[in-house]
């Protein structure tokens, strides 16, 4: 008899409350679903189109405008490096070859080179030569540009074909946060295809692709090491036709643990050109300061001396 007593009371003070607006309040939402016509597609459908990508790409060179910004919450501070012109050689299997000029007086700002497990890059402004594998890791906030690998570039702007051998792809339905014209957050479907890798220790999680539903292409690509810590959030825009090929026109790609981000913008773009090894060669120049990143540090620094 207490027990329903006491029920019809909290229900009748409940009640109170209510009427009284002390209890429940209303507040608009901010988010609202795009109503943009979205596109629908399967599993098999989106890796047979990230591998059939894959397969029309064996190379690529491109012009392009650079936009870099080197720093965060660790550093404390960021640094941009704004409207830089450059040039993009890629070629499959893993070669990359990417020059960086000065605004104005265009001469060479950076010039990186690799194979896909060593690289060389030349950093005419501070006269270093830095030469190392891939796979060694050396952020230095003193010198940012010996933190970026050549590596890195190439996986994020020839995204690799999932492998049936190595690779499990799993799809998951779900939303990105966009805005619209005014600024409002708009939420809108997307497919995520999730992909397991095998490594030396077990299976891991090595990607996440991600597609627009509005045109099925990847938007964005998350590339993870064998612990699981993201170390590549790369981003795709403005997909448009070259050489009968669709890519995107703009890449952004964020390392987060090295603290920079590299914005690619395409001026212009030509695919399955013959390219040389030549176009791949970066030689030592005299004098220069070169700077071995697999030898300990107090060994690493060796000036070159000109030879007679």
């Amino acid at each position: 008899m207490r027990r329903s007593s006491l029920f019809w009371f909290l229900i009748l003070i409940l009640a109170m409350l209510s009427t009284s607006g002390c209890l429940f309040r209303t507040r608009p939402v901010e988010e609202t679903y795009s109503k943009v016509p979205l596109k629908e597609s399967s599993q098999s459908a989106l890796i047979d189109s990230v591998n059939q990508q894959a397969q029309k790409i064996q190379s690529l060179q491109a012009t392009v405008d650079i936009d870099t910004s080197v720093g965060g919450a660790k550093k404390g501070h960021v640094t941009d490096y704004k409207e830089i012109r450059g040039y993009v050689l890629a070629r499959k299997p893993a070669m990359l070859h990417m020059i960086g000029l000065l605004p104005i007086v265009r001469t060479t700002a950076f010039d990186m080179v690799s194979d896909g497990q060593e690289f060389k890059l030349w950093i005419p402004p501070k006269n270093r030569f830095v030469v190392g594998r891939n796979d060694v890791q050396t952020p230095n906030s003193d010198q940012p540009m010996e933190s970026i690998r050549p590596q890195d570039i190439y996986d994020a702007l020839l995204i690799r074909p999932i492998d049936s051998e190595h690779d499990v792809a799993v799809l998951e339905n779900g939303y990105e946060i966009l805005h619209d014209a005014k600024g409002h957050r708009v939420l809108q479907a997307d497919y995520e295809l999730v992909v397991i890798r095998r490594g030396l220790a077990g299976w891991f999680l090595s990607r996440k692709i991600v597609f627009s539903r509005t045109d099925l292409q990847p938007h964005r690509q998350y590339i993870y090491d064998e612990q699981g810590n993201l170390t590549t959030d790369a981003r795709y825009a403005n997909y448009k036709d070259y050489d009968g090929v669709s890519f995107p026109s703009r890449l952004e790609l964020f390392r987060p643990h090295e603290e920079y981000d590299i914005t690619l913008n395409m001026l212009k773009v030509e695919i399955n050109k013959p390219l040389r090894d030549d176009q791949f060669a970066l030689e030592q120049p005299p004098g220069a300061e070169v700077v071995h990143l697999d030898k300990p540090q107090s060994s690493a620094v060796v000036p070159l001396r000109n030879e007679r």
